[in-house]
């Protein structure tokens, strides 16, 4: 059984990897209109299947808070037979799963357009109904605790229909000694969105309020340097123009430097203190604990990376070599490690992915070719879009949604991957599990979308015109691991230290974060051994990750390369064996701790074995660059 509170935090957090919006002008409606002068509608999401109409999503809205009474009709009753608890359930998820649809569809249209004040009303009016439908059944876990297991099971064994709510129940009396009295219980409902509120105006300022520098790079070029403007100048071929372009896009961050401090400072403030009002031993167990995910799974992590750091600093040499630098800098690791003419617009790109699909057998790829084509994406930036890409797919009864910043690049092409990865796995889930067993944890759905990438990475070597074409994919390859791994794990360290500062009474400000993210960044970079030299300027990167608000999330894209990696491997040398297995995992959803879903496909993640894995395969990606490039010196 889900609470509502943990669906409300994980619907606001995940609405900006999983969330945010859609209109641009006075209505949803609108917004698509506006977007289809300029874009192919091919290219727009289109969000009818969820509403037909604004007004439709506004009856609806209506509709479920006159639904909220009804929710507290149960309390005191849960215990009276198993056929009351059934009722009790089932009403519960049929409350949730109809709001996800009405969040879904708010979220998505803000996302669009972060500005927009009418879009910014629509999720509000969202955050306000989890809040009050939280309020109105936090008697549920207290009731299902004091209930005890053995009679819990005993309702489970006397009523068929509590299967589906048998591993959620189960799950509530796992957590039994977090959950409080009813009181308490609703006060932290009632909490909800105030406890969201640091995340939104960290969102608004950086995507909607800053003012970003527009530079003119050495081709002539007026380089706009919003976030998604970074994302692409930050590879220019130019040095001096990647020098340019750091000098203004962290030097805006850093004038900001004190109220993303405080918004931040919010957030882990909000965690130190639910975790303690929950009695659990520290905030990153509290955020573990949904998924029931080991304490030492994280830290394991953190030790087996920092213990292999020399690997990254290989990387690090090694792309120094490739660019011809001496003085390697932080403004140094986005461009291409060997520089390409190739181009992968929207429509290549999804060829190019349906043929990496292959090895997963006609079912899969033939449903993607048909979802790929219909109005499930928003391809293009725009003005007050969300940056980054994600997947939404909160709405059981209807398809994801994608959302992405398409540049023509390759790193867009692989992040195209990544999305219709979750997506896939998403469509598998909702296949193969009940709305109350389909919400995957992003420990696995990361190994999804992960694989996917790997999948079109080896796609793109096989076909390989040319030995340059060849080191262009093994290049993006390393990148990947550095990004995906080595800098995921980075983020987690920074995480769990600015955690666990408050949790020792210390203050944080912004120029304390960055002179704590500063330290690990030149630890992570090899600065004092003069691998890569950090300055003061890049040190405010704190500021720009908006995942550090998704509370102990990054980790997890770590943890996925490591299973994405192997899986890739048993589907390459494994045969129809191998497939089905990674096919059921998909198709597993959130029918059991992710830890043991993974386990059940021949994965242990408790053990370092994952972690020091991947870390040889980069090892190992390196070597055959080196060879190339050794044979060529020759």
């Amino acid at each position: 059984m889900k609470t509502f509170n943990k669906l409300h935090r994980s619907a606001v957090k995940m609405a900006a990897a999983s969330s945010l919006v859609l209109a641009a002008l006075t209505a949803p409606v609108f917004a698509q209109e506006v977007m289809q002068d300029a874009v192919d509608e091919q290219y727009v999401w289109d969000l009818t299947p969820f509403y037909a109409t604004y007004a439709d999503w506004e009856a609806e809205l209506e509709r479920l808070q006159g639904e909220i009474d009804g929710l507290a009709a149960f309390e005191g009753r849960l215990g009276d037979n198993a056929e009351t608890l059934l009722a009790a359930l089932d009403a519960q998820s049929a409350f949730y799963k109809e709001v996800l649809r009405v969040w879904t569809y708010a979220s998505n249209a803000r996302s669009t357009n972060l500005g927009d004040p009418n879009g910014q009303a629509m999720v509000g009016r969202v955050q306000a109904l989890f809040q009050s439908a939280s309020a109105a059944q936090s008697y549920m876990a207290p009731e299902i605790v004091a209930l005890g297991e053995r009679r819990i099971e005993r309702f489970i064994a006397q009523e068929d229909g509590l299967d589906k709510h048998a591993f959620g129940l189960r799950n509530t009396i796992r957590q039994g000694a977090h959950v409080l009295t009813p009181e308490a219980e609703q006060v932290l409902s009632l909490m909800g969105t105030a406890l969201s509120a640091s995340q939104n105006a960290r969102n608004l300022l950086a995507n909607a309020e800053i003012e970003w520098p527009t530079i003119t790079l050495s081709d002539g070029t007026e380089a706009h340097l919003t976030p998604a403007g970074y994302g692409l100048y930050r590879e220019a071929s130019n040095r001096d123009d990647r020098v340019a372009v750091f000098d203004a896009f962290w030097g805006r961050w850093s004038d900001f430097e004190s109220t993303f401090g405080a918004t931040l400072n919010g957030e882990v403030q909000a965690n130190v203190a639910t975790a303690q009002a929950r009695n659990y031993d520290n905030t990153l167990q509290y955020f573990l604990s949904g998924d029931n995910i080991p304490e030492d799974v994280y830290r394991t992590l953190v030790q087996v990376t920092n213990d292999r750091i020399d690997v990254l600093h290989r990387y690090f040499r090694l792309r120094a070599r490739m660019l011809e630098i001496d003085d390697l800098g932080y403004h140094d690791i986005y461009p291409a490690m060997v520089e390409t003419d190739l181009s992968f617009p929207i429509d290549e790109t999804r060829e190019h992915v349906l043929a990496s699909m292959a090895p997963l057998g006609s079912y899969y790829t033939e449903s993607f070719a048909e979802a790929s084509l219909e109005r499930w994406m928003h391809v293009y930036p725009q003005p007050g879009k969300a940056s980054g890409a994600y997947m939404s797919g909160s709405a059981y009864d209807v398809h994801p949604l994608i959302l992405l910043n398409h540049q023509d690049t390759y790193n867009s092409a692989s992040t195209y991957a990544h999305e219709w990865g979750h997506a896939m796995h998403q469509v598998l889930t909702n296949e193969n599990q009940p709305y109350e067993l389909s919400g995957f944890s992003i420990f696995t759905t990361e190994i999804a979308a992960i694989a996917q990438e790997l999948m079109l990475q080896e796609h793109m070597l096989e076909q390989a015109q040319s030995e340059e074409e060849r080191l262009f994919y093994l290049g993006y390859a390393l990148e990947q691991m550095r990004g995906t791994y080595f800098r995921q794990v980075m983020f987690s360290e920074f995480e769990l230290a600015i955690h666990e500062a408050v949790e020792r009474g210390e203050a944080l400000t912004g120029a304390r974060m960055t002179e704590m993210y500063g330290e690990i960044l030149r630890r992570y970079h090899g600065h004092d051994e003069g691998v890569l030299e950090i300055t003061e300027r890049e040190m405010i990167e704190w500021a720009y990750i908006p995942h550090f608000y998704f509370n102990f999330y990054v980790y997890q894209y770590a943890t996925s390369i490591a299973g994405a990696a192997y899986f890739v491997d048993q589907i390459g040398s494994g045969g129809d064996a191998a497939r089905e297995t990674y096919l059921d995992f998909l198709k597993a959803g959130g029918s059991d701790y992710p830890v043991e879903i993974l386990r059940d496909a021949g994965l242990d993640m408790t053990t370092t074995d994952p972690y020091n894995a991947v870390i040889d395969r980069m090892d190992a990606v390196m070597d055959e660059i080196e060879a190339i490039l050794d044979a060529r010196e020759q």
